[in-house]
């Protein structure tokens, strides 16, 4: 697998072997022992499974206390994945960074904890898989504001109606959400 590190510190977008041929493919979507050589020695705890259709927005959420790291990946259609840095002390602190992830290049993105996680739905039927390395605590969840100006996300919107949760419209400003240490 190729991993690439990316302008902020933390997030890499993993790029799998892929094996195929007329019959199909084969890739190996997680292998501790090979993730642990590449410097990601993580112990998942839970894994969820997603469907949406094109034009849904989910994010920008994270826990604290409890923060998750997420390996995502996409099985089928495409999103724009996003993640955000919410970590007072580091030099990122609020800027973000996003990466295509569809069934068709099966590219992988590694979310570390300390960060707000969302992705924009880029075509209907996406399945979307994450596994996480703490399990889900809703009484700690938040959710930053997606189209918060201070962070400035640039998301794929052309001729996409989007579609957010209650929980998702009420995000938070960055300068207002209980960020990392």
């Amino acid at each position: 697998m190729k991993i690439v590190r990316c302008d902020i510190d933390g997030p890499l977008i993993i790029e799998p072997q892929v094996f195929g041929d007329e019959r199909g493919f084969f890739m190996e979507s997680w292998n501790a022992a090979k993730f642990a050589e590449a410097g990601l020695d993580i112990a998942f705890v839970q894994d969820n499974h997603s469907r949406s259709q094109k034009g849904v927005l989910r994010g920008m959420h994270f826990q604290n206390p409890g923060p998750q790291g997420k390996l995502v990946r996409v099985v089928s259609g495409a999103v724009y994945d996003v993640a955000v840095d919410l970590r007072r002390s580091s030099p990122t602190f609020g800027k973000w960074m996003g990466v295509e992830l569809s069934a068709q290049n099966k590219r992988m993105f590694w979310v570390p904890q300390g960060f707000a996680h969302g992705f924009l739905t880029l075509e209907d039927g996406t399945d979307f898989l994450y596994k996480c390395d703490a399990p889900y605590a809703p009484q700690n969840e938040h959710s930053l504001a997606w189209d918060d100006p201070a962070v400035g996300i640039e998301w794929p919107l052309d001729s996409i109606d989007v579609q957010l949760s209650a929980k998702d419209r009420a995000g938070k400003a960055l300068g207002e959400v209980e960020a990392f240490a």
